[in-house]
């Protein structure tokens, strides 16, 4: 699979977030203009009310502008408060302040209500003529403040229902590539398993009748070539099994990779040199079958980045500079390196930027190397034209 479906999709997924954005950018907006429509709606009662309230302070009683305040005014849904012309709260309502308790401290929690209603709506002055009787405060309805926070609520219920719906698809998306993985992996095992072990039995029929000469060294190659397919089949018949993590040194394991492609290298056409260091000099738990699988598909895939006829590749193992691990080995090669974009995707399952081939070989040692021997497998560093380090946790 080429890079070509995942920068689409990559793309896709951006258009998707920014629709994301614009549609809780409208529902923001849309609300919040409602809210301000509201607003102006509730201030025009009030204004209402004050005029009412004014022109009735002319020749009502003093029994009968309580009666306006108490069954008119009060009656609406909004939390007020009824000052003095000098600004001392006289009366209240739909507050969290009890109405009926006017000692000093009550008082105090008023004004100060009345001091954050005045930075949110100017309060409305009741006048008679040009003379201010009394300023009404008053601040949003339940329904205004529900509603403000409604976009919020519902971002955060759509958030969370999207939240699940991401991790249970990826979760289910994981277990059946798993499954997949597991299932491939053992059936090709079984299927190379007949064979192989039919081949096995032909080289030695032939090796013991001693045809001597060049046939023996061409024995020799064929069971060479004939365990190497066995080791292949055995390594898939482990995909799927517990991993067998036993303490082992890297000089065990690496050297042994590193001369099986030192001697395929001249049929390559490139002058590569393979450097081994290990600056570990420890063991460590691993499974050599499976992790001589991650260094091959590395170094395949540092082979394949070396465009120039000279190139270098070399495996150091030392000191995790992470408290999480015990080593650190990185594979380094002067190979033409990776852009940002395709680093961002150098793991995924089916990606390659050869014109042939799965895309399989650094998705695998991921795999083995993270969910088998609980490390991690990432690109350290890259850059185009000057090469790459690819670097594992264990």
């Amino acid at each position: 699979m080429n890079t070509k479906v995942y920068r689409t999709s990559g793309h896709f997924k951006s258009f998707l977030f920014v629709i994301a954005i614009a549609i809780i950018g409208y529902l923001l907006y849309y609300t919040q203009n409602m809210v301000q429509i509201l607003r102006g709606e509730a201030r025009q009662i009030m204004e209402f009310y004050a005029q009412f309230y004014a022109r009735a302070a002319d020749d009502a009683t003093g029994a009968e502008l309580n009666f306006i305040f108490e069954e008119i005014i009060k009656r609406t849904d909004f939390p007020i408060v009824l000052s003095s012309a000098e600004g001392e709260p006289i009366g209240w309502k739909g507050t969290e302040y009890d109405p009926t308790d006017f000692s000093e401290k009550n008082l105090a929690n008023v004004r100060k209500l009345m001091n954050a209603m005045k930075r949110e709506i100017d309060p409305i002055p009741i006048k008679y003529g040009d003379i201010v009787l009394a300023e009404l405060y008053y601040g949003d309805s339940k329904s205004i403040r529900r509603l403000q926070w409604l976009p919020f609520v519902e971002i955060f219920i759509v958030s969370l229902f999207i939240m699940v719906g991401f991790f249970g698809f990826n979760s289910i998306r994981r277990s059946e590539q798993q499954f997949i993985w597991v299932g491939m992996a053992k059936e090709t095992a079984h299927q190379l398993g007949t064979p192989i072990s039919s081949l096995m039995g032909w080289t030695e029929v032939l090796k013991h009748r001693n045809l001597g000469g060049e046939h023996e060294t061409i024995i020799s190659d064929m069971q060479q070539d004939i365990s190497r397919l066995d080791k292949v089949a055995k390594r898939f018949s482990k995909i799927g099994s517990k991993s067998d993590l036993k303490e082992r040194d890297f000089d065990e394991m690496l050297p042994g990779v590193l001369n099986y492609f030192e001697r395929r290298l001249p049929q390559m056409g490139k002058k590569v040199q393979l450097k081994f260091e290990n600056r570990f000099k420890k063991c460590v738990p691993f499974n050599p079958d499976l992790m001589e699988w991650v260094f091959e598909n590395l170094i395949k895939n540092a082979l394949d980045a070396i465009e120039s006829v000279h190139g270098e590749i070399t495996i150091i193992a030392a000191d995790s500079d992470s408290r999480k691990y015990r080593v650190m080995i990185d594979v380094v090669d002067n190979g033409k390196g990776m852009d940002a974009q395709t680093k961002k995707i150098i793991f995924r399952p089916g990606f390659s930027t050869k014109k042939r081939g799965w895309g399989l070989g650094l998705s695998l040692a991921r795999r083995i190397v993270e969910e088998y021997h609980h490390g991690k497998l990432m690109v350290k560093e890259t850059q185009p034209g000057k090469g790459s380090t690819l670097r594992i946790y264990l």
